[in-house]
Order: structure tokens, then C-alpha cells, then sequence
């Protein structure tokens, strides 16, 4: 088995299969890449059990195999070569030797026979979508899913596919992001939860890419398939909790405001917050908006003022300034909208302008009890 291939193509595509190898494996094998070889196609697999993502490389070659080969030597190996072809070839003694222009350097290698195979989905239902709108979906929500293995659930994204649109929820019980398009519908309607490290190497491919995404899915596992890669993984068994229950419908306090001022006012005042609740207070009259926070611990204290477009009764509420910053951050409107109806009710945050045609973000926070 031989093949000669570019180091720099095969070192961009090892390092985002990478992510999916875990630092700790039950099982050796798992440290390795599955390199598969048919003629001038190199299938390069890696895999942790619950997720694996495979990518069909060019090569030169015109001999067929497949082995195993260590994960983290050949990729600190790439990442010291300039531009450059090298030449894999498999010796007898169980080693796979590797030529570049400097020299040889030979690992050992395992059978890949031994590699577990990825799960074959039975009779999956499908959906195609564009790689950019699923790449911000997972943007603009992943942030937003729980920790907690108590409540595994909570610890992925919600995918709802319908003849409507497609919506795309996550939350961890202090916050909840709901993104939507009404422009990309199925025929079919599912849903099903996504853990986050599948999400996040999606996310990281995705980005800018123009391609389309075919996911499959069942009752257990989804794949995802687009250019010359795919991933299967394990989806979160479980009921996701009814999130519409828990946006408040009447919200007559309406605040709108210039998000960067907003933000950087709550990144500041937040400083002098406690360092358990990181609490900042709003109070709300007319048109002005006042934050602040207090360490009562420390006598530190911060206040800011901004004016505000608001309509309402005059209000103070309380929220986590880490929420607030977090929601605030991944919002790329000028101005936003922080819809509330009383101080112990969650506040709707939504952008008012910055979206394309047919998306939709609604942001709930909840908000932290003032005591006076």
C-alpha cells in the first residue's frame, strides 16, 4: 500500500478530524486514524464511538488497504513540514513509512480491521439545508445548552424540522435561544437533539462554506453529509422540554437600545457585581435606563446611564451579567429589544434589525431577584 499526497492538504483535513479523538480512550485503537485506501481515493476516518466523521481525500496512488495509524505523532509530524508531496509507504514490519524532502521517519501502525465501524442508519429520513444557515444556526444557539449531565437533554440542540420552517432551540434552565427560518422548510416533519461535539466541529466547517448538507436521521443516530466529508453521531435520547410553556406571551415593558452601548455599559458595570451572582440591576424611567451593580462585600459599586427608547411602567429588574453579555455578544444587530412584564418574569431579548429574510431570534433570560 502507497500513496503520495500534499502535506498541507492532508494536515488542514487530519486537524479537523482530530477533534473528534478524545485526550482519554477505553480503547487504543480510538488514538488512531483509519486511513482507508481504494486507488486515488484516501478515506480518512476518526471516531470517539458515540461520534464519527470521515473525509474522502485526493491522493496518487493506484494500490488499495486500510490501516490504523497513530493520531497525534502523524499530526505533530504534518505540522512542521513547509508545502510539500510525501509518500506513505507500508513496510513489512508493521510500520508505515512516510518520505518528505528532509528525510524518513516510520510509525507503527495497527490493523484496521480493528477500527469500529461507523453506525449504518436503517431506513433514515432526510433534509437538505444550506451549509451556511446550518452553520449559523448552531452559532447563534450552541452557546446557550446546559452542563448538566444530571440533565443530558438540556446539554445539546433541539432540531425541529417542519413544513413551516426549521427551528433550532437550546437552554440550560437561566437562558434559552430559539433561531428559526422560515425560508428552508421539509416535507417531513422531525425532531431530535444533537449533542455539542458534533455541533462544534460542524459549526467549525461549515462557516463560509457554500455547499449543501444532507442529514439523516432516526430514532438513535443523525448524519450529516456535504463535499467529501460526513459525520455520524448518537443523538440525545430523551424528551426536550416544552420551551414555549416558558416564553412569556404579555410583555408590555418594552425597552429598545443600541446594542454595542448596552452591552459594553453591562461588560463594565459588571466588574463591581458579586462575584457569585454577577448581578446587575436596570431600572427603567422614561427614557432612561440605569445600570448598576454592588459588591456588598467589597463597597464596590458601578452605575451607568443610557438613554433608551422605552415604553411602560417604570421597572427595576435584575439579571446575570454573563447571560446578559453572552446574548448580547452573539447578536450582530445594531439595535435590540428587551421585551419584559414583571421583575420576576423572563425578559424576551430580540434583534431589531441584522437578520436576513425569513430568521428569527428570540432570546429569553431569566432574571435574578432584587433584594432591596
Amino acid at each position: 500500500m502507497k500513496f503520495i499526497v500534499s502535506s498541507s492538504y492532508l494536515l488542514k483535513q487530519l486537524q479537523i478530524l482530530g477533534g473528534v479523538i478524545n485526550n482519554n480512550n477505553t480503547l487504543p485503537i480510538l488514538d488512531n486514524f483509519l486511513f482507508e485506501l481504494n486507488q486515488d481515493k484516501l478515506k480518512v476516518s476518526a471516531s470517539d464511538l458515540e461520534t464519527t466523521m470521515s473525509a474522502v481525500l485526493e491522493v496518487e496512488s493506484d494500490s488499495e488497504g486500510s490501516i490504523a495509524v497513530p493520531a497525534k505523532l502523524l499530526l505533530d509530524t504534518l505540522k512542521t513540514f513547509p508545502e510539500q508531496p510525501l509518500t506513505f509507504v507500508v513496510e513489512e514490519n508493521n510500520t508505515i513509512e512516510l518520505s518528505s524532502s528532509y528525510g524518513k521517519y516510520a510509525l507503527a501502525y495497527a490493523d484496521g480491521e480493528e477500527f469500529p465501524n461507523a453506525v449504518e442508519l436503517e431506513e433514515p429520513n432526510s433534509t437538505v439545508i444550506p451549509a451556511d444557515v446550518l452553520a449559523t444556526a448552531i452559532n447563534k444557539t450552541i452557546f446557550a445548552s446546559g452542563n448538566d449531565d444530571l440533565r443530558p437533554v438540556m446539554s445539546g440542540v433541539f432540531f425541529q424540522f417542519s413544513q413551516e420552517g426549521l427551528t433550532f432551540v437550546a437552554t440550560d434552565a437561566h437562558k434559552l435561544v430559539k433561531y428559526s427560518r422560515e425560508d428552508v422548510t421539509t416535507t417531513q416533519a422531525a425532531d431530535f437533539i444533537m449533542p455539542k461535539k458534533p455541533l462544534n466541529l460542524l459549526k467549525g466547517i461549515l462557516s463560509g462554506s457554500d455547499s449543501e448538507v444532507l442529514i439523516e436521521y432516526n430514532e438513535s443516530n443523525a448524519k450529516f453529509t456535504f463535499d467529501d466529508t460526513q459525520l455520524t453521531c448518537r443523538l440525545i435520547d430523551g424528551k426536550y422540554p416544552n420551551y414555549e410553556a416558558v416564553i412569556p406571551k404579555e410583555n408590555p415593558n418594552v425597552l429598545s437600545i443600541d446594542r454595542t452601548q448596552f452591552l459594553n455599559s453591562v461588560k463594565r458595570v459588571s466588574i463591581f457585581s458579586n462575584k457569585t451572582t454577577h448581578q446587575v440591576k436596570l431600572k427603567i424611567a422614561g427614557a432612561e435606563l440605569n445600570i448598576s451593580a454592588e459588591d456588598v462585600d467589597y463597597s464596590n459599586k458601578a452605575e451607568e446611564r443610557l438613554t433608551c427608547d422605552y415604553q411602560g411602567d417604570d421597572m427595576q429588574i435584575g439579571f446575570n451579567s454573563r447571560f446578559l453579555t453572552e446574548m448580547l455578544n452573539n447578536l450582530n444587530a445594531n439595535n435590540v429589544q428587551l421585551e419584559m412584564s414583571m421583575p420576576n418574569r423572563a425578559g424576551i431579548l430580540t434583534p431589531k434589525d441584522g437578520l436576513d429574510e425569513g430568521e428569527k431570534v428570540t432570546m429569553l433570560v431569566m432574571p435574578v431577584m432584587l433584594n432591596n
